[in-house]
Formats: structure tokens, sequence, C-alpha cells
């Protein structure tokens, strides 16, 4: 390959990193947008208080003489200095904030060498395979969700599925060329696979169906060809082959299925296990799923002394059934992470607890009313909006609050749960995912890798009570 050619590759792959960049840093963009467009409307308001301030003096002057104008004229002036004021803010302002955004792309464009440095800063691109025939709509909106991952998130894709109906797929939702682009790109590759395991059958089904995509797609994470497996199939058949190919980490009886609430704070959600892999639980099964719960909440969500609750009826230790207090005995006894005690339906999402326990039952019936809330309360806040000329002046100033709430508590946002206590790490995604949750969903895995999950997960092994 000659000098230029490569020259002429580095610069479009900086081009392309440089555009992942500025979609990464959009809160600041907005910034930028906000403030000058705050500044405008400052200036006009000024610019209209100073055009009303020159019509009283002339009013003024006509009617009390060169006292008056004298006096109004002084309003005058201090209007122009507010009004000389605003437009220094908004100068520093811009001057301030615009080369936090525009600075890149000016040092790409004088000096050739920044594509070395560019090139050296991006952080490991990383490979996660994906079931790409798991889920009510796929293969297309989760192939859509992958191909937006990628050009967001520094990760690699192996998407598992049948290939003739993968690329129908992609011609249908005008995918296909960007679809090539980045199998030439090596960052998305195909891998066929026989027959999917039907959402409605039963998770056995692995082991009659050994081609099926979500086995094919596990033993790329046991052959360590991918660092990370995700599908939005049939939760259960997920977890049987987790278990049958990757193996549970050992001490851990049975694996759970983290999912991440939102809470009062928008910074710091709550994960919430099991919500829905054991219907069935043991003390010792709650007891593990807190030690599980504890660490991804110290690695992914970086909480430093999380705080486990254990969902029950009420914050007494004496309340709950059989399951509750046995339960309640045991978590009180560990040493390895703090404590706080039963947590009420009530406190789930207060921000009190940073992990919460339950079995899957409970947590799964949790887990989908919690799905409907956005809905339901967007719902009820549009029928409350007065009818008529008042009622969509209020829709347009409320507009924006109204979405960032449904942002908040929309289960795409999250993207997926990921299964706990297997060895390897595992996304499962909801059955009716689209392309916004299949992103958020890889965004997760991402981060999970990242942040090196499964080296602490394997040091559970070491505690005395999973070797008893």
């Amino acid at each position: 390959m000659g000098k230029k050619t490569a020259q002429k590759i580095n610069k479009s792959r900086a081009i392309r990193r440089l555009v992942i960049w500025y979609k990464r840093n959009s809160a600041v963009t907005s910034i930028v947008d906000t403030a000058a467009s705050s500044a405008a409307t400052a200036s006009n308001v000024a610019g209209n208080m100073v055009s009303g301030a020159g019509s009283v003096v002339t009013t003024a002057s006509n009617v009390a003489g060169n006292v008056a104008g004298n006096v109004v004229s002084s309003a005058e002036s201090v209007v122009n200095t507010a009004s000389s004021v605003v437009s220094n803010a908004s100068s520093i302002a811009k001057n301030t904030l615009q080369p936090l955004v525009f600075d890149p792309l000016k040092r790409l464009q004088n000096n050739d060498n920044i594509l070395d440095r560019v090139e050296e800063s991006q952080p490991k691109r990383i490979w996660i395979a994906v079931d790409g025939m798991g889920g009510d709509y796929a293969p297309g909106p989760i192939l859509e969700g992958c191909l937006e991952a990628i050009s967001r998130f520094p990760i690699n894709i192996k998407f598992v599925g049948k290939i003739e109906k993968v690329k129908d797929a992609a011609e249908k939702t005008g995918l296909a060329e960007l679809l090539e682009n980045e199998i030439d790109n090596n960052r998305l590759e195909l891998i066929d696979s026989g027959e999917p395991i039907g959402m409605n059958e039963e998770a056995t089904a692995v082991r009659k169906k050994k081609n099926a995509s979500i086995n094919v797609a596990m033993d790329l994470v046991r052959k360590n060809k991918a660092e990370a497996v995700y599908s939005a199939g049939n939760s259960g058949a997920m977890m049987a082959s987790a278990i049958f190919r990757i193996g549970r980490l050992k001490g851990i009886e049975r694996p759970a299925i983290g999912a991440l609430f939102p809470t009062r704070d928008q910074t710091r959600p709550v994960l919430v296990l099991d919500v829905g892999a054991n219907t069935d639980c043991k003390p010792s099964y709650l007891h593990q799923f807190a030690l599980l719960g504890n660490i991804y909440a110290k690695d992914v969500l970086q909480v430093q002394k999380p705080k486990i609750g254990l969902l029950n009826i009420g914050e007494e230790e004496c309340k709950g059934n059989d399951l509750s207090l046995k339960t309640f005995e045991l978590l009180s006894s560990e040493k390895s992470f703090d404590f706080g005690g039963n947590c009420e339906g009530r406190d789930v999402l207060s921000g009190s607890f940073d992990v919460v326990v339950c079995d899957g039952f409970t947590g799964n019936i949790l887990l989908k009313f919690l799905e409907s809330v956005g809905g339901v309360l967007l719902d009820i806040l549009r029928s409350e909006l007065p009818r008529g000329r008042r009622g969509k002046v209020g829709s347009a100033f409320l507009k924006s609050n109204l979405l960032r709430i449904k942002k908040r508590l929309d289960h795409a946002e999250h993207g997926g749960a990921l299964l706990l206590g297997v060895n390897g790490i595992c996304v499962i995604g909801h059955g009716s995912s689209k392309s916004l949750s299949v992103v958020s969903a890889l965004r997760l895995a991402h981060s999970a890798v990242n942040h090196g999950v499964m080296d602490n997960l394997n040091q559970l092994q070491k505690l005395q009570v999973l070797n008893s």
C-alpha cells in the first residue's frame, strides 16, 4: 500500500472518529447553542427597551421640556449599558464554550500529525456477539441498532443469524449499503446459524437446536472470539444456553437477571435482581444475588459502597414470609457488603438503595409494572392539559419536559438486563426491543467489559460462604 493511500485511509478514519466525538459531546454543543440563543434573546429584549426608552425621550421632551428629557436620556444611557453588558456576556460565553466543540476540527485542518494522535487515543474496540434472530421484530431492528452502536461506541459486532434473512431485512430497511461498508471495515461480521429458539418454546429447546442463533452466539464467547453476548430473544433459552455453553461461576447456585431502574436521582439508578430468571428461590439464592449485585454496582455503576436492600412488605425485620425472614438473617450477618435492611415497594425508586434483591417472580412483576408507568404518566398529563389554544401553548412549553420524563422512565433507554452468575457477560434485551433498546443494551455490554466485571465476579469463589 502506497504512502498516499495510507494517509487517505488514516484521514478518513480520523474524520469518522471526530464525528463520533461530536455525537458524544452533543451536550457541550447544546450548551453553546443555548448560550448563543439566550444571548440573542437578551439582546433583542435590550434593544426593544432601548427603542422604548427613545420613544419615551421624545414624548417626555415634548411634554415636560428639557428637564424630563435629561432624566429619560439618563434612563436610555442605563439601558444602553445593560445592552452592552449582555452583548459582552454573550461573547464571553461563546468564546469560552465554542473551543470545546470546534478545536479538534481546527487542529485536524491545521496539522496532519493529529491523525497519529487521534489513532493512538482511541480505545481498543471489543467484539460483541449478537443473537440477530432473537426478538419479536428480528432481524431488522436488531441489525439497525447494531450498526448505530458501532458508530457510537468502540465495539465490533459478530451478528449471528440466517444470512439470507439478515440481508433481505437490510434491503427492506435501506441498510444494505451501510452493512456492506461495516463488513468491509471489519467492524461487523455475519455468522450463519440455524433456526432460532421461538419466544414460546421451552428453554430446553437449546439442547435440541444446537445450531440456534443463541447457541452459536454463546459459543463465540466460550471460544473467546467475543467478549460479551446480547440477545432479545427467549430469556429462558438464553439462560439455559449460558449455563450449558459457558457455565456458572463457581459457588453460584443460580444466575440472576439484574435490571436497572430509574430513581429520583437520574445519575444513580438502582439495580434490581432477580427480575425473572428464578421464580422459586431459596434464601441462599438471594444471598448470592446480593453478592453479585454488590460487585456490579461497584464496577459498572461506580458506587463506592453500595447499599443493599431486601424487597419486603415492611421495614421491620420481623415482617415478610418465610423466605424474607431467613434471607434477612443471612444478609444481616454478611460482612462483605453494606446491608441496609428491608426495602418496601415505595422505596425501590427513592434512591435510598443501590441494589435491591428479590425472587424472580416478584422482580418480574415489578419490572413489567415499571415499563408501563412512563406511557401511562404521559397519557395522564396529556389528558389534564387544557384544550384549545391554551392547551396548545401549554403543551409547547412542556414538550421538552415531557420528553425528558418519558426518556427517564422508558425501558428502551436502559436497553437490557445483565445475566449475573454465569462465566461471561450476557445481556438480555426485551422481546419487543427495537434499535434504541439494542443500542442501549450494547452500551451496557461494553461498559461491563470495560470495567472488568468478570475479573471481580470470579473473586467471589474465594468467599467462605460460597465454599461452605
